[in-house]
């Protein structure tokens, strides 16, 4: 009993960071806004390696962002409707939390592929291996405040750590969690930077462009699917939850997209760190490269 009360980590910090003009300002927020950074700052810096013009990589991240946004807000209505139907305005209220990590994945994916698509990006999948680099770092940094804020709730635990909130504004308090929960967020953390780590080896390694992307959905898949069963959201279908059913999909189709670009040798030429030339999305009148 005295190790697990010396190792329970008791976070007493308030979720809300400062109000400007009515407008709360929490940790969560703060860190997302950071993991934003962190994500495309990753993503500049390996596309720009690879020949991607600094430009293109903004505006596909600004897609990226936006469609994560709409998807990570949207789906977290879905599954917790009950919680905005009497109030319609809360749906806006993005900065007290209340988003779904996949809906992030979904509605991003779909913003950044859809605007690579129309504006006739080179090379997709090479884009999508730097983007989802730069998405499970950028992740991880999001799970700082989401650790900080407590408002992902998890099973009470008996093991000799876990995290108990003691504000009385963190969303545990105020659901009524008095007992050390598991560090369920923190976990997926962890995960999330190791993941960060393989995928860069396996992108170094020089893998056919689109294996680090799906690679990514597998093990972001797995990651999930563990995790889930300590948190304490609605299980929806065969004793599993949203972001569990989703994992397996994911998995389904990562996998077999995995072997196929291993065993299938590319139709074209792909980018490598030695190309010479004008950089991918910049091009001059008439389509001839841009100078400087």
């Amino acid at each position: 009993m005295t190790s697990a009360i010396l190792l329970t980590i008791k976070i007493g910090l308030d979720p809300t960071l400062f109000e400007v003009v009515g407008v709360e300002v929490t940790w969560h927020g703060l860190f997302t806004a950071l993991g934003v950074v962190a994500g495309v700052a990753m993503a500049v810096f390996l596309g720009r390696r690879v020949g991607f013009q600094e430009d293109a990589i903004y505006n596909v991240a600004l897609a990226l962002v936006i469609g994560g946004i709409i998807g990570a807000r949207g789906l977290y209505i879905l599954e917790n409707w009950s919680q905005f139907e009497d109030d319609l305005g809360d749906i806006f209220a993005l900065n007290t939390g209340g988003i779904s990590i996949y809906g992030a994945l979904i509605g991003g994916t779909i913003g950044a592929w859809g605007y690579a698509y129309i504006t006739r990006l080179p090379n997709i999948p090479k884009a999508a291996d730097i983007a989802a680099i730069g998405g499970i770092l950028g992740m991880a940094v999001g799970r700082i405040g989401d650790v900080i804020n407590g408002e992902h709730f998890a099973e009470s635990t008996s093991l000799p750590w876990g995290f108990l909130y003691t504000n009385a504004d963190s969303p545990s308090v105020r659901a009524g969690f008095v007992d050390a929960q598991h560090p369920a967020v923190a976990y997926e953390l962890l995960g999330d930077l190791a993941i960060f780590a393989v995928l860069l080896l396996i992108y170094q390694r020089g893998t056919r462009s689109g294996v680090t992307f799906f690679s990514f959905m597998f093990l972001y898949g797995a990651l999930r699917l563990g995790v889930s069963f300590l948190r304490l959201d609605d299980i929806v279908l065969l004793g599993l939850r949203t972001a569990q059913l989703i994992s397996i999909a994911s998995m389904a189709l990562a996998l077999p997209a995995i072997i196929y670009l291993l065993r299938t040798p590319p139709q074209e030429e792909e980018l490598s760190l030695a190309d010479e030339g004008p950089l991918i999305g910049e091009e001059g009148a008439e389509g001839e490269p841009a100078e400087g």
